[in-house]
């Protein structure tokens, strides 16, 4: 295996006039190391970060390590939820009633692909080389594109790794990663999900917090637990309020670096869409789970994942409503606008790309909301007949689809959809389309067929066009047939096909110029402050770093740690299991009950830390300066979401599962002392 390509001890950051606190999700090339010296004398050295590196895994939306030599993978329990559900059985619901594998042959496979970074290069000089003057936009990004991509093979086939593209600060730089891949990855222990999102959705995004949010893996190679090279030990030494810690993690996504303007279009345009849409959904499933404790059982994953979008959603929209945080961004924008205007040399490049910027979003403004509402078409049979359509239009029979989640969220261990639930999800969508758009649009028009919402959804969902056989007709009969047809569900196909086409085409020649000239505002930012900031996330490796402590919050100050004593205080307080209270999220297993006797109340469960997370980071391992595991990232304070726009140095807390609470559930509640053994040695 070839040595790291990184000048990582090169860069030395001097000053950082733009950052707050300990604000920042770091690349490996590029860490703070002199804030770390001045405000926590300390300095990780090249083997520290290498170690850390190579520990840390992604699942793809999430994150995990490497905690034991024998390949025992850390995660949480939310990230592994859809495979850890797939492997239940009528019998045995492991969501339900946790799992502990007793001996290594009883360790269940699962369907997920989980990588680990090895190399890292620097391919920005290629990239930009491709480009030649006097290209339009789309055909300079065709060419970055497919430099960026030639650079992705040349060092697959010299590595033999699984590599990818990296675009960091919005194409001010470009990098190509290699991972190797392991597709054999086994469940070995999880909580009940009742403890590991104790709490459930009111819980969500607050402090303080009592989840057991974990759930632990075995990486295999060659059908042989999988030995790596690096692995985190577990920490002996008790977690205190004050201690450094850091994330080392992939979080998925942030938009600090975009323009004013395009924070502006989110607000107006897509954020409310996206939130609404989660608001339906949420909506829709509550009203189902209520029919019987079957539909409840049958879509409680489901809901979870959607109480933890629209939580997401509504809190970065609110971001962008805060009038007082966007003040400062814009302030921000202008003073790196006034040193551009102020260097011919960055005048020249990029004097104008904020104007560029914002013609680009204006073109795709008219048509942007009814194509938001006609993707989100939530109908098994309008799915299939898109595909159909896009057959008949194109002459290309559509790509398979790939299976297998990497995060175990979803691909082929979705369950078939439930056709009483459908209906009801259609006929929301329905009245959504109906309230949001003009009666004249022509969504509107061919969803509703001149009927009620409900009527429509009862006509789309009893299309012939839900057989095979109908829509071979129709591919047969070709455009023809395709445009003659007076089938409700092929009308509304065929207009969600050609309102979505048109709105790819606008995207996609605005996209090419927000994205040329967005890399040539990003240039500009490090011309004129250098490596003095972190690019934003784009899921790839990062390191973040701070204390533990709480942080202000309802008229008072919020404790950094709970405990298991504190878990049961609120289980208490809400009455117990027999209360049942708000949908029994503050019920606890039997078990757990039982073994209370055990378990120690005080020791530490959940903690709070100032880290700059966001989503991606749940499952990352939180670390102390030794590189031993001292927790677990699952969440953030709900004063974080804004973090996806801008820093909030006074509120922004990531929350993490104690690692001496791991060890207290396995050996007092699980019985899995054989893997207390193997993660500490006891």
């Amino acid at each position: 295996m070839k040595k790291l390509i990184l000048p990582l001890m090169a860069t030395l950051l001097t000053t950082l006039p733009a950052l707050r606190a300990d604000e920042g999700m770091w690349t490996f090339d590029n860490l703070p190391l002199k804030l770390l010296k001045e405000k926590y004398n300390f300095t990780p050295t090249q083997e520290w970060l290498d170690h850390v590196r190579l520990s840390a895994i992604t699942m793809g939306g999430c994150s995990a390590s490497f905690v034991s030599a024998d390949g025992l993978m850390l995660t949480n329990h939310h990230c592994g939820r859809g495979q850890i559900g797939s492997l239940s059985t009528a019998d045995n619901d492991l969501l339900t009633n946790g799992f502990v594998a007793r001996t290594r042959a009883e360790e269940l496979k699962t369907r997920m692909t989980v990588r680990v970074l090895q190399q890292m290069q620097n391919v920005t000089e290629k990239v930009n080389t491709a480009v030649k003057p006097g290209m339009s936009a789309s055909a300079a990004e065709e060419a970055k594109n497919k430099a960026l991509q030639e650079a992705v093979e040349e060092m697959g086939k010299s590595t033999g790794l699984n590599c990818s593209p990296v675009r960091l600060y919005q194409g001010g730089e470009f990098w190509v990663y290699g991972y190797m891949a392991f597709d054999d990855v086994r469940l070995v222990a999880a909580p009940e999900l009742q403890a590991a999102s104790f709490g459930g959705h009111p819980d969500n995004f607050t402090f303080p917090r009592h989840d057991l949010d974990f759930a632990i893996f075995r990486v295999y190679k060659d059908d042989k637990p999988y030995t790596p090279a690096h692995y985190l030990k577990w920490s002996i030494d008790p977690l205190k309020e004050g201690d450094l810690t850091f994330v080392i993690g992939h979080p998925g996504s942030t938009n600090r670096g975009m323009t004013y303007n395009q924070m502006l279009y989110a607000r107006d345009v897509t954020s409310p869409i996206s939130v609404k849409a989660s608001e339906r959904s949420r909506s829709v499933l509550l009203d189902y789970g209520k029919i019987s404790p079957e539909n409840r059982r049958a879509v409680l994953t489901q809901l979870l994942g959607v109480e933890n979008s629209l939580k997401n959603g509504t809190g970065y929209y609110t971001a962008l409503l805060d009038e007082a945080a966007m003040k400062k961004v814009k302030a921000r924008e202008d003073e790196l606008r006034d040193h551009v205007n102020k260097r011919p040399d960055l005048k020249k490049e990029a004097g104008q790309s904020w104007e560029q910027i914002d013609k680009a979003l204006a073109s795709t403004r008219t048509l942007a909301p009814t194509a938001l509402m006609a993707s989100a078409a939530p109908s098994s049979v309008l799915s299939s007949l898109r595909s159909t359509v896009a057959q008949i239009e194109t002459g290309n029979a559509p790509q398979a689809p790939r299976g297998g989640a990497a995060g175990g969220r979803g691909g082929a261990n979705q369950p078939a959809p439930r056709a009483d639930l459908e209906l009801m999800q259609l006929e929301a969508w329905l009245k959504d389309v109906q309230a949001t758009l003009p009666a004249q649009n022509d969504l509107v028009k061919a969803a509703l067929n001149g009927l009620s919402p409900a009527q429509a959804a009862k006509s789309i969902v009893a299309s012939p066009m839900k057989e095979e056989s109908a829509r071979k007709s129709l591919i047969d009969g070709g455009k023809t047939a395709l445009a003659t047809s007076n089938d409700h569900a092929v009308v509304l196909a065929r207009t969600i096909y050609k309102i979505t086409t048109e709105n790819q085409k606008r995207q996609a020649d605005a996209n090419a110029i927000i994205s040329d000239h967005g890399s040539r505002i990003a240039r500009a930012r490090l011309a004129v402050y250098g490596k003095d900031t972190y690019p934003d996330a784009t899921g790839t490796l990062r390191l973040t770093f701070g204390p533990v402590e709480g942080f202000e919050a309802n008229g008072t100050i919020m404790q950094p740690f709970t405990t298991f004593g504190g878990m049961y205080d609120r289980y208490i307080g809400w009455g117990g299991n027999e209360a049942n209270a708000h949908d029994g999220m503050w019920a606890l297993p039997q078990r757990w009950l039982d073994k209370r006797p055990n378990i120690n109340p005080d020791e530490k469960l959940n903690f709070s830390h100032s880290v700059d997370i966001i989503g991606g980071n749940s499952g990352s391992p939180v670390i102390n300066k030794k590189g031993e595991v001292v927790g677990l990232i699952f969440d953030g304070n709900i004063t974080m979401l804004p973090g996806r726009y801008y820093y909030d140095e006074n509120n922004n807390r990531g929350v993490s599962v104690d690692a001496r609470a791991i060890i207290e559930t396995l050996d007092k509640v699980m019985d899995a002392k054989h893997l207390v053994r193997e993660l500490i040695g006891k």
